[in-house]
């Protein structure tokens, strides 16, 4: 496996920071690396935290600059909450299959296709031939791909090996209580469950905002959460 996986070194435009020094000081270049697969996951399978993923994938995508292809096979996306996460549809193009292995070929020719700066594609299981094309086309367009794993009967979507760069698994968080009437901003607990040439962690974070950036709580630049408290039983 590592004998396989191309090591790059960091320079200031091949990685992409969230501009979160306690995030970005845990990964390896700073920040995410351009032109590589990343994938994320909901904590579980709940509705929830399946949307905090979504929105986690959307506010990557948003701060790269260019179109994105998000590539679906459920009809339950809200456009909406994507440009409240920084994601407009002016920039999206929509590609809709019926099932993992369409999408996956879908998404690898989008990867492949210069006109596209990210691609996101919605699959529940990827194998480690189907990642790894994934990863070695994204290496070679200098593309982005995101894989927003789905959860399906109850199996942990980012239990199986992956050649991604980086796994992340996002559960919602009680928001903070307001003192007026009002929604606040969402928080979510942030697992960085691999990385290639890093250590995994674990954060509490504000949700993505109107510009896709996460934030540190109010008053807690560097406040961690224990794994115990996010992980969830398959």
């Amino acid at each position: 496996m590592r004998a396989i996986e191309s090591v790059v070194s960091p320079s200031a435009d091949s990685h992409l920071p969230f501009d979160v020094p306690a995030i970005d000081e845990r990964l390896a270049g700073g920040g995410l690396a351009r032109g590589a697969l990343h994938e994320a996951a909901g904590a579980s399978a709940g509705l929830g935290d399946d949307a905090a993923a979504t929105l986690f994938v959307a506010g990557i995508a948003a701060r790269l600059n260019g179109q994105v292809l998000w590539v679906l096979t459920r009809h339950d996306l809200f456009a909406p909450a994507l440009a409240q996460a920084g994601l407009p549809p002016e920039r999206l193009i929509y590609a809709e299959c019926r099932k993992d292995e369409d999408a996956l070929a879908v998404a690898e020719e989008g990867v492949r296709h210069k006109g596209i700066c990210v691609v996101v594609a919605e699959v529940s299981r990827v194998g480690m031939t189907a990642a790894r094309r994934l990863q070695l086309a994204a290496e070679e367009s200098h593309t982005t791909a995101l894989l927003l794993r789905r959860w399906r009967n109850a199996a942990d979507p980012l239990a199986a090996p992956s050649a991604a760069a980086t796994r992340w698994r996002i559960g919602c968080s009680p928001s903070q209580v307001l003192p007026v009437s009002g929604i606040a901003r969402p928080r979510w607990t942030v697992e960085l469950v691999r990385q290639r040439g890093g250590p995994t962690h674990h954060w509490l974070m504000e949700g993505s905002d109107e510009a896709g950036r996460l934030a540190p709580l109010s008053g807690a630049r560097h406040r961690t959460v224990a794994p115990e408290r996010i992980r969830v039983a398959a």
